[in-house]
């Protein structure tokens, strides 16, 4: 079969073999419009998807992919998929059987590339109680969060095994710090493929950008198009929109391009993958299309200096209403970028 990435060209990653540049975030993507939407994506030519068992739309995915795979629209093998395992799962047992349950909600053999969503260990949740467990012990998140007593090597050792079993062709990190990079690197017998980070011009990160890759560790942007997303939420104000942003604005004009277009193209530019998340196809292949142009170094360092060091996904904000009254959870939330 001709191969689907000579037909829809996109960048592949420098860092981590066969990872498009761009892939499709389904984080926050409604269970019943995923499906579609990730149709939608495929047809436009992502071949890279961004899961999540926390993001409780798996098997809508599932059925996305039996439908582009059934109508011959690309094979198993053009794809690049991307899971992750949730916090309650972080005990070694228990991560080969969270792994399996988001290749049946998928309906695959193994996933590309499968991470540890936060260095964060939870009490084990078990499937039948509530699935996805979500981060506290009641649902909806009207609990209070359960700290789990299991070091991060653990969970790292059984990541291998799941490799080692062919469950998952790639294994990495997310939401690590160098430093905690740099403990993983001294005990890991498999290196991190990637580190999955928050990152967008508010949020540039340099150093430990600048660090994974050095050591040949790909980074890959989550919510590269910064606070977007989460002014719907209240974790954002509308002045925050990078979008709107002057500099990006005067890039865009500059290249005939959009804003996205540009706060995508920029990641590119430093060798990050970027999975932005939109429902809408306009904007899906808006996204898509950052393989057309190219920004000078000069734009890069502008974009570079509109770093404000504005963390928006971050347990130490959200995470504070979920601890125990008068635990150090409740005053402080959860700091891991501390």
């Amino acid at each position: 079969s001709t191969n689907s990435r000579a037909v829809h060209p996109t960048m592949l990653s420098p860092y981590v073999p066969r990872m498009p540049m761009i892939g499709l975030g389904v984080w926050k993507a409604p269970a019943d419009v995923t499906a579609q939407v990730v149709y939608d994506a495929i047809k436009i030519g992502y071949r890279h998807l961004d899961c999540a068992c926390d993001y409780g739309n798996e098997r809508a995915v599932g059925e996305a992919l039996k439908r582009v795979f059934d109508e011959g629209v690309c094979t198993r093998e053009d794809m690049w998929i991307t899971s992750k395992l949730w916090n309650t799962y972080h005990k070694r047992e228990h991560v080969l059987p969270a792994c399996q349950r988001t290749l049946d909600d998928l309906g695959l053999d193994y996933v590309d590339l499968y991470l540890v969503h936060f260095p964060i260990a939870l009490e084990f949740v078990p499937f039948e109680q509530r699935y996805p467990p979500e981060w506290t012990d009641e649902p909806n998140n009207a609990g209070v969060m359960q700290l789990a007593n299991v070091p991060y090597r653990e969970t790292w050792e059984a990541m291998e095994a799941l490799k080692e079993a062919g469950k998952a062709k790639e294994i990495g990190v997310s939401n690590l710090t160098v430093q905690s990079l740099i403990d993983l690197l001294r005990y890991c017998k498999v290196r991190p493929a990637c580190n999955q980070i928050e990152n967008h011009v508010y949020l540039t990160q340099p150093k430990l950008v600048d660090f994974c890759q050095d050591q040949g560790i790909g980074v890959v942007a989550f919510s590269p198009l910064g606070a977007v997303s989460y002014i719907g939420m209240g974790m954002a104000e509308p002045s925050e929109n990078a979008l709107n942003d002057p500099v990006v604005v005067k890039i865009a004009k500059a290249k005939q391009r959009t804003p996205a277009q540009v706060l995508l193209r920029f990641q590119v530019e430093r060798g990050v993958a970027v999975i932005p998340k939109s429902e809408k196809v306009e904007r899906l292949k808006e996204n898509f299309d950052i393989f057309s142009f190219t920004l000078t170094e000069e734009e890069v360092g502008e974009l570079l200096a509109l770093d404000r060091r504005r963390r928006f996904n971050d347990p130490a904000v959200y995470a504070k209403g979920w601890g125990p009254p008068g635990s150090w959870l409740a005053k402080h939330g959860y700091p891991i970028y501390e």
